[in-house]
């Protein structure tokens, strides 16, 4: 007979982490991808330019005077695509101990970076969403509780994936007696 086990602390944080998670990381790199340039209006050809949103990420990104030009030019322009297919593969689940721990180890580094760039007293804007949001207090703790999320998410990933699954059939009684 198949057994169902409830839904408990660890699966509910796991689902929650996968939804919000995934969900902000598809969004977050669809927005530096692909949403029109607002700061060019009256050129309306350039507004909707992948690559114009891609070299204005890369200002952002340069803003934090972490990499040097060769190193911006990568993140910018693999970030938003990588946060697309991460947020993607977290949401719907699959291999998900591999690509929560690679999802926690980004929002970790994000972490670190806006909380150096705070530190610093570094006047710029985050560029997580492509819009200006300057960075304070309130981004930093967005970005602590997020990151707590994804350890918790990725952490219950591992202690679930241990366990057999809560729908399989049990398995038959082992006889102590060895066959001959």
């Amino acid at each position: 007979m198949m057994q169902s086990s409830p839904l408990n602390l660890r699966r509910a944080i796991i689902w929650i982490g996968r939804l919000v998670l995934g969900g902000i990381f598809i969004y977050a790199g669809y927005s530096k991808a692909f949403l029109p340039n607002h700061t060019l209006w009256p050129l309306f050809f350039l507004k909707f330019s992948i690559s114009t949103n891609l070299a204005n990420f890369a200002l952002q990104v340069e803003a934090f005077k972490l990499l040097p030009p060769w190193g911006v030019q990568f993140v910018a322009h693999t970030l938003p695509f990588t946060e697309i297919v991460l947020g993607l593969l977290v949401l719907i689940g699959w291999r998900l101990r591999i690509w929560a721990a690679l999802l926690t180890a980004i929002m970790l580094g994000f972490f670190v970076v806006v909380t150096r760039a705070y530190l610093l007293h570094m006047d710029i804007n985050c560029g997580c969403f492509a819009t200006p949001e300057p960075i304070g207090p309130k981004k930093i703790v967005e970005d602590a509780a997020l990151s707590a999320l994804a350890l918790l998410m990725t952490y219950f990933a591992f202690v679930e994936a241990r366990k057999p699954h809560p729908w399989s059939a049990p398995q038959p009684a082992q006889s102590s007696a060895l066959p001959r």
